[in-house]
């Protein structure tokens, strides 16, 4: 996660050039350091440690173990700073205390200063990507990187599935890492030679300063609806945490979708040259115009064919092999983002038609795990993403078995919503267990399946709504009411290997349990590639 040979500065610089030495909390005798973390276990000798005020527990009460393990100055606030004091042996050696109102917001610009991976003019350094959006992160930027490897780069890639230096996977933890470990990684990018990376941006890494510190060459947006109200509270305050990417301080050009409104208002917003991409057929009296739109699908395998066109007469040809309308959408982002970075359409349409890049499989993310019966694994953890799931899945002649439910200690307004638009695309739905976290999984679940109950009986609808858990059964029991010409659809949880209940991770991963109950029941599933992390 660190480059291998380090580059030790002053702290005092580094300080200096994010405009944080000043007053009397600044200690006049800094040392050298060589990195920063906000993990006390992570705490290599040399390092500063930021001590961050969390949710339960304050950082600056590991400060004594960073120090040991060899942390040669503490970054915090005034209350972290009178943790540290106290715990402080008399007459131990305590290393220099930087005390500032809101550290957090300070982490992001001094890591950058001291791993030095994104200098402003060094053209060393890849060229960075970052997508941002409720759904469609993941997917893009996997279509990205192999977008960009078939032009024949070394690329790298930050998300939630996994990071990549080059050939290195390593499992994720979250969307975006800390923003030391951002600005780690992209030093570690910079000391290998690769010459491109791209980033998953949460509204969590913005909200909590993850990116802080890093500017994007090209910043896309894919959508926004509803999620993350737990942390946003309102729709426009999440729409603005996502338009804090597209500002002179964060990215120096944008894609953005248009498709839907929140698209097209931060296309009018944004303070960085913007291209615009539509790829929804226009509606009556709706004439957006775009930059570049989508024209001419149809379908191509699981997958679908497609022209990309600009307003300037040029044309691509493209192809995803990934099941979905908006595996449409997720393809053609990915392919404007390349040419925005300054890529000729000539070379990006040889790359297309040579390596095929966009049937690249992405772990959890419209997974194919069997065939006939058609069973998939996806992400799709909220209504808009579930409706366009579903609404995907059908064949001709099946039915639509669909499991999920609905994460515990988030946004409760979505669990009916959840469930009654799977009522709506289904033919059986069966409402199970997410992630319950140290909510009752009993109370989740019935909001779920009350969704649903009321979308049948208010709609006359025809789906028949169960509720199994735990989770592995329910999928099995989808699996056992499935027949060949069936499509078996467990959404929600997608790439992840763990459940966490009541505090406890049990090993869960939705992929492994839906192909071990297709063999139960006498079907044929795929076989397991690619990293299942």
């Amino acid at each position: 996660m660190r480059p291998r040979v380090p580059h030790p500065v002053g702290l005092s610089e580094a300080l200096d050039a994010i405009g944080t030495l000043a007053g009397p909390s600044v200690p006049r005798q800094l040392p050298t350091v060589s990195g920063i973390t906000l993990d006390s276990r992570s705490v290599l000798p040399g390092d500063v440690y930021a001590a961050l005020p969390g949710a339960t527990r304050h950082g600056a009460e590991f400060a004594a173990q960073a120090v040991l393990a060899g942390a040669v100055a503490i970054l915090t606030d005034p209350a972290g700073a009178e943790i540290v004091g106290r715990q402080a042996t008399p007459g131990a050696d305590v290393p220099p205390v930087v005390v500032v109102p809101d550290p957090r917001r300070a982490v992001g610009p001094l890591a950058r200063a001291i791993f030095g991976g994104r200098p402003d003019d060094d053209a060393s350094a890849p060229t960075l990507f970052g997508i941002t959006g409720t759904n469609g992160k993941t997917t893009s930027t996997y279509f990205l990187n192999a977008l960009l490897e078939a032009l024949g780069k070394s690329t790298g890639l930050i998300g939630t599935i996994e990071i990549r230096a080059g050939g290195e996977a390593i499992p994720s933890a979250l969307t975006t890492p800390e923003s030391p470990q951002v600005h780690s990684l992209l030093a570690l990018m910079r000391e290998r030679g690769l010459a491109a990376a791209s980033m998953e941006v949460s509204s969590h890494a913005l909200e909590f300063g993850r990116v802080d510190g890093v500017r994007f060459d090209v910043a896309g947006f894919t959508n926004l609806t509803q999620d993350h109200l737990d942390l946003h509270g309102t729709m426009e305050d999440y729409f603005a945490v996502k338009a804090a990417l597209f500002t002179r301080e964060r990215a120096r050009r944008a894609v953005v979708l248009v498709d839907d409104a929140w698209g097209r208002r931060l296309a009018g917003t944004a303070e960085v040259p913007v291209l615009t991409l539509r790829t929804q057929a226009e509606a009556p009296g709706d004439p957006y115009p775009a930059d570049w739109t989508v024209t001419g699908v149809g379908q191509s395998g699981l997958g679908h064919a497609f022209v990309l066109r600009s307003g300037t007469g040029d044309e691509l040809r493209v192809r995803s092999g990934l099941p979905g309308t908006f595996n449409i959408s997720n393809a053609a982002l990915a392919t404007v983002m390349v040419l925005a970075s300054g890529v000729p359409v000539e070379d990006v349409q040889d790359a297309l038609d040579t390596h095929d890049p966009f049937t690249t499989e992405v772990p959890g993310r419209m997974q194919l795990i069997g065939e006939a019966p058609a069973a998939i694994v996806d992400f799709a953890h909220n209504p808009d993403a579930l409706e366009r799931t579903l609404a995907s899945v059908r064949r001709p002649g099946g039915r639509v078995i669909s499991v999920f439910g609905a994460t515990g200690q988030r946004d409760e307004t979505k669990r009916p919503v959840m469930g009654a638009v799977g009522a709506r695309l289904s033919d059986i739905l069966i409402v199970t267990d997410d992630d319950p976290h140290d909510e009752d999984d009993a109370v989740i679940r019935r909001a779920v399946r009350e969704g649903a109950e009321a979308a049948v009986r208010d709609e006359g609808l025809e789906c028949e709504v169960l509720e199994v858990f735990p989770r592995a059964d329910a999928i099995d029991r989808a699996v056992s009411l499935a027949t060949a010409s069936d499509t078996v659809l467990v959404a929600g949880r997608g790439h992840e290997v763990w459940q966490e209940v009541k505090g406890i991770n049990l090993s869960l991963d939705d992929r492994v349990e839906l192909r071990s109950a297709l063999t139960r029941h006498g079907f044929s599933g795929l076989s397991a590639s690619g990293i299942e992390s």
